[in-house]
């Protein structure tokens, strides 16, 4: 067997390859380790209670704050468990080792036993590096595995803990490197607020939308409008069935091309946070599962008949022309001259269609309605000028999400390549001007 050297300026260690100047030690060397306060129903009221974090709280990178709770903790429980600004917290069960830093978001505030609690003896270890550090070992190098004790709930011990083996670059380094972390991590979270904020956006416009039509919000008292079985829609809008709007689709054997190649589209492949296609296989035809029936074109839409209220819904366009989907899904095709495909599709996404689906679905363990289900249901339909600018109002605000989803992946993408070398010393930034 051929032993590989290390590349000049770099050494092997316990841990990978290290540049020559980073030195490797023991955790229990470089931080304090202490286990939080034990739940008990006698704590939950007292004397003295105060916030405290459970693992439920603590994630890769982040500490969640949405849910916090209170427990009766001691003068002498205070000074020993209070969390201070830079603080790592790692989870001791469930998802063992994840690691977040604490920023004194609360004053005074506590923790869980099932957490430990990692506070630098030094000035030599920088806490945040670490906190990539455990993240970059864990997720992407396979480093501490099989580390947990092998009890019925596996769990990660303080004395198993203090033994993790940790590199130690050059405090600057180390600053540096978090530095270029945070800056990418602090992007992908602004990201995500921007989605989230639009997502809230789209929600409200397709409340008003469907409710007073393409108006500006300031004139939608103006809308005249009529009671129907879905709420109030503007009095000449129509009531009309979904068959009424949608013509005959096709369906096929692949196996009668036994070498034709096609994309199959499965219940599976749909993103139910973006209703688009996410994923699909490629079969030739003699391989084709049982359920690659429907032929689909551009403008159809797809929604799925099996348990119908997780909304998975999409829009068919020009990459699936031809293609073949499941036949869990029941296809929608418009006829045109009545009703806009993008229209249907932003319909069937609305909760109130959903909602009534979810009324007749059949089946226990395996809920589904069957596609003449979906196809009775009532939708408001408005003239086709209306349709057009509902859609269009709906498209940008899609666009836009699909644009920073599209952000949040790159930035995702980008923090974990940057995360594998900055950790690994494969990339080093020690001569870089970098502000930390």
């Amino acid at each position: 067997m051929t032993v590989t050297e290390p590349i000049e300026g770099y050494k092997e260690t316990e841990i990978g390859v290290l540049p020559d100047d980073w030195d490797a030690r023991k955790l229990s060397q470089l931080f304090e380790i202490q286990q939080g306060k034990a739940l008990a129903q006698k704590h939950k009221k007292g004397i003295s209670p105060h916030p405290f974090l459970r693992t439920a709280n603590v994630f890769w990178g982040r500490v969640d704050l949405t849910n916090i709770d209170w427990m009766d903790f001691t003068s002498g429980e205070i000074d020993k468990l209070a969390l201070r600004d830079g603080d790592l917290l790692v989870c001791e069960g469930g998802d063992i080792g994840r690691t977040a830093i604490w920023r004194g978001q609360i004053d005074r505030c506590c923790y869980q036993n099932h957490l430990h609690r990692l506070r630098p003896k030094d000035s030599d270890a920088f806490p945040l590096f670490y906190m990539f550090w455990m993240q970059a070992s864990i997720l992407l190098l396979g480093l501490y595995v099989g580390t947990g004790n092998k009890t019925t709930i596996p769990n990660l011990s303080r004395g198993r803990l203090s033994e993790y083996l940790l590199p130690l670059p050059p405090l600057p380094e180390q600053q540096k490197i978090s530095s270029i972390l945070s800056t990418i991590q602090e992007a992908k979270e602004k990201t995500e607020n921007v989605i989230k904020a639009t997502k809230e956006l789209k929600k409200s416009m397709m409340k008003h939308l469907f409710t007073y039509g393409a108006v500006p919000v300031e004139e939608a008292e103006r809308v005249p409008l009529k009671e129907t079985e879905i709420g109030m829609i503007p009095e000449h809008w129509e009531m009309v069935r979904l068959e009424d709007l949608i013509t005959k689709t096709k369906q096929m054997n692949p196996e009668n091309t036994p070498d034709g190649e096609f994309k199959y589209i499965d219940v599976s492949g749909i993103n139910r946070e973006t209703l688009t296609i996410s994923d699909y296989k490629s079969y030739v035809g003699k391989d084709a599962p049982s359920r690659a029936r429907k032929l689909v074109e551009t403008g159809d839409v797809i929604f799925a008949t099996v348990r119908p209220t997780l909304k998975r819904v999409a829009l068919i366009d020009e990459n699936f022309h031809g293609e073949i989907c499941s036949t869990a899904f029941c296809v929608l095709r418009a006829r045109r001259e009545r009703v806009l495909p993008p229209f249907i599709y932003h319909t069937v996404s609305r909760e109130s269609f959903i909602d009534g689906l979810g009324k007749i679905q059949r089946g226990a363990s395996y809920p589904a309605v069957t596609d003449t289900d979906v196809k009775r249901q009532k939708i408001p339909l408005p003239p086709l000028n209306e349709q057009e600018q509902i859609v269009e109002t709906l498209t940008f605000i899609d666009n836009k999400t699909n644009a920073e989803e599209f952000k949040r992946r790159s930035l995702d993408t980008l923090f974990k390549t940057l995360l594998s070398l900055l950790m690994t010393g494969k990339l080093r930034v020690k001569d870089l001007e970098i502000p930390v």
